[in-house]
């Protein structure tokens, strides 16, 4: 995988800045669709905590579905939806663990109810109730006590890497402008797309 060029990244920046300004209520809120060995596809959202050249990380329970599901296939697509500018971000790209430094760093910053929760929570596991999900939680507290929260072992972020991204904006009369970067040998191609 190449890193993104200066034009992608400040195309991704410029939507992203426009969604935040016109107050989308989510505008880090990203359609992650995975392929499991099964060869069914499965969708839903997650939230982009980082970006830059190499790709968009977001972050989960490695127990979780869509994590087993990146273990059995690591080709991902994303999807940025940003109603109020009219504009999607579609990236197609290989999902890679973010190293135990990135993860650890990330963690840190979660408020600590989101660090317990990560401890408590068996992702896509059945769940009797919420009382045993809220035990866990106290358990939790009770293990830690006041002092720092470490990162579970279970719980990291992944890297999605680009190999095709898509800048879509909403034309009148569904005349959209379509702009499509393609990874090649070393380099990316740029297209427009009919509508």
């Amino acid at each position: 995988m190449i890193a993104m060029t200066d034009e992608m990244l400040r195309r991704f920046r410029a939507g992203f800045e426009a969604a935040v300004e016109a107050g989308v209520p989510e505008p880090t809120a990203m359609t992650l669709a995975t392929v499991g060995a099964d060869g069914r596809p499965s969708a839903r959202t997650v939230l982009l905590k980082d970006f830059d050249a190499d790709g968009f990380v977001f972050y989960t329970n490695l127990g979780s579905r869509k994590a087993r599901q990146v273990a059995e296939n690591p080709e991902v697509s994303l999807l940025f939806w940003w109603r109020e500018t009219g504009q999607q971000v579609l990236v197609d790209g290989r999902a890679e663990r973010v190293d135990d430094a990135e993860a650890d760093a990330y963690f840190a910053s979660r408020p600590r109810d989101s660090q317990l929760g990560a401890w408590a929570s068996r992702q896509s596991e059945p769940l009797a109730d919420r009382a045993t999900l809220m035990q866990r939680v106290d358990a939790a507290r009770q293990r830690f006590g006041d002092g720092d929260v470490p990162r579970p072992p279970h719980w990291s972020g992944f890297r999605v890497r680009p190999r095709r991204v898509e800048f879509w904006h909403a034309g009148e009369y569904r005349l959209h402008d379509r702009f499509c970067f393609v990874a090649g040998d070393g380099d990316w191609t740029m297209e427009r797309l009919y509508p």
